[in-house]
């Protein structure tokens, strides 16, 4: 079979698995990863190579941009002691606590390829857990934690990566040769994304057509990975900070006839993205697995088990011992939270301890290792059954997990939306208000309705309220879309609130010929 009907019968077979994963209510990764796996042991599959320095780039950088625009800086602000923790201490604490693993299983094995390994098996992924997450009404709080901390535990994972490859390239590494690279990756990295954030939209928004901007958002991304990867800059960090300064203004800059088309786009590409990463990194298992006799296959088998037992119970005793330090500090009046419900209860420390799943991250990682690596076949092997088990393991039962525990949710993101909605048709209606046509009365009449109901239904729920186009609708709607800038910028509202009041002003703006 060519290439090009491998690749159909791939994608859509991926098609179908995620159809399978949404009607049974498990993540799409976990069918992925099964499939990856029994790719390796199917006789007449391809074996497709991509080059190592590569990985990364095509596979996290989109994906990273895309998770990362839809951040709010406001909840990371309010979340960033549970969320800082997990991204440093828990990542550290996975890696030191993998690598001694590793080096008592393979005793030849160098301490640097051990805490290579550490690093790649350490972050967990976004994608399986939001997966899980949307399906169910977890607390609007511990979402965001698990959402901040699976964008920012890359950054962290991925910078103790690269010392661990480094220093098996040199052989010797110290912490004076270290220390002067990792602030100048944190510090330059954060510039560097602030910069591009600031620069590029300038030169984006001059472009009007949507295959053309859907092109140049793609293309840009991967300039500026491989510029501070050139640079000797965290590409994940640069990308997240590019990220977050981009979203605050591409709103307003971008209109709904390329924002809802390049939406699309990203979200099919990250799915695609996906099924490529699971499905070369199964190719790779086959030849692995070929060259290792009975007695090997069963070594690298058992090991693989210790290691994601490691990576499971090193989580939980974090967050464990997180919540216990929190409440002793509380209870001896030596630290006073803002918000009352910032340490979790046993059951929500037990939900984000099982949010664990490892995804393309650690695939993309693992794959980006150089040929010659020690023990490359090994931590290659032992990242795909991490990720193969975690999500099997914590993927078909986080859900049953959560139901059982009947955590409930206030809706926060609701409320907003029904203020939000409340003071842009304020602003819409003002700015029809001095028309004395026929039209505008008509207009006036749809959105004081709409306002009617944003007042009085909680849940902000809303008609599309499609009218014929006219320039007068699309004046109302850019007045509501600046309300909603402003309640954005002073924080009445978030960045969730603000995305679903977006989407919904961009039905509008559409449906008026905008």
């Amino acid at each position: 079979m060519s290439t090009f009907e491998w690749i159909i019968v791939l994608l859509l077979g991926a098609v179908g698995l995620s159809a399978l994963a949404r009607r049974i209510k498990v993540p799409y990764p976990t069918f992925l990863a099964i499939g990856g796996a029994l790719i390796a042991f199917v006789p007449s599959s391809p074996s497709w190579t991509l080059e190592p320095d590569l990985a990364l780039a095509l596979f996290v950088a989109p994906v990273l941009l895309d998770a990362a625009f839809d951040t709010s800086l406001r909840d990371l602000r309010k979340n960033w002691v549970p969320v800082s923790t997990l991204v440093v201490a828990a990542v550290g604490l996975t890696t030191a606590a993998v690598a001694y693993v590793a080096h008592r299983l393979m005793p030849d094995m160098p301490w640097a390829a051990a805490v290579a390994l550490g690093a790649i098996v350490a972050p967990p992924d976004a994608a399986a857990a939001v997966a899980i997450l949307s399906q169910v009404k977890l607390p609007h709080r511990m979402v965001k934690v698990l959402e901040g901390e699976s964008l920012l535990n890359d950054a962290s994972a991925l910078l103790i990566y690269r010392i661990a490859v480094g220093a098996v390239a040199t052989e010797h590494l110290t912490w004076s040769q270290v220390a002067p690279t990792m602030a100048l990756a944190l510090v330059g990295s954060v510039i560097a994304g602030l910069a591009a954030g600031r620069i590029i939209p300038l030169f984006m928004e001059r472009v009007t057509e949507a295959p053309s901007a859907i092109i140049v958002q793609f293309t840009t991304t991967f300039m500026v990975w491989i510029a501070a990867e050139h640079l000797g800059l965290s590409g994940i960090l640069t990308i997240v900070v590019y990220a977050i300064t981009v979203a605050r203004t591409a709103p307003a800059r971008i209109p709904a006839r390329l924002r809802v088309p390049s939406y699309a786009v990203w979200e099919t590409t990250v799915f695609v993205l996906n099924v490529l990463a699971f499905m070369l990194i199964g190719m790779q298992m086959r030849p692995i697995w070929t060259r290792l006799d009975a007695d090997v296959r069963w070594e690298y088998c058992v090991a693989a088990a210790w290691i994601l037992l490691t990576v499971i119970l090193v989580r939980l005793f974090w967050v464990t011992f997180y919540r216990t330090s929190l409440r002793v500090l509380i209870a001896q009046g030596l630290y006073h939270p803002k918000d009352p419900q910032q340490v979790a209860s046993p059951k929500g420390g037990l939900i984000i301890s099982w949010c664990g799943m490892r995804g393309l991250v650690t695939l993309a990682t693992a794959f980006a290792l150089p040929e010659n690596f020690p023990y490359r076949d090994f931590i290659v092997f032992i990242a795909f059954a991490v990720v193969l088990g975690s999500l099997v393991i914590q993927g078909l039962t986080l859900r049953p997990l959560i139901l059982a525990f009947n955590l409930k949710d206030d809706d926060p993101v609701g409320i907003e939306v029904a203020r939000g909605r409340a003071v842009a048709y304020r602003a819409a209606l003002d700015a029809i208000e001095s028309d004395p046509s026929e039209e505008a009365e008509i207009l006036r009449l749809e959105y004081r309705a709409i306002l009617m109901q944003a007042e009085t239904d909680p849940n902000g729920g809303i008609s599309n309220g499609e009218l014929p186009a006219d320039p007068l609708r699309r004046r109302a709607i850019e007045a509501a879309r600046k309300a909603i800038f402003d309640l954005r910028a002073t924080e009445v509202i978030g960045d969730d609130a603000f995305h679903r009041l977006e989407e919904e002003f961009d039905r509008a703006e559409l449906s008026a010929g905008g």
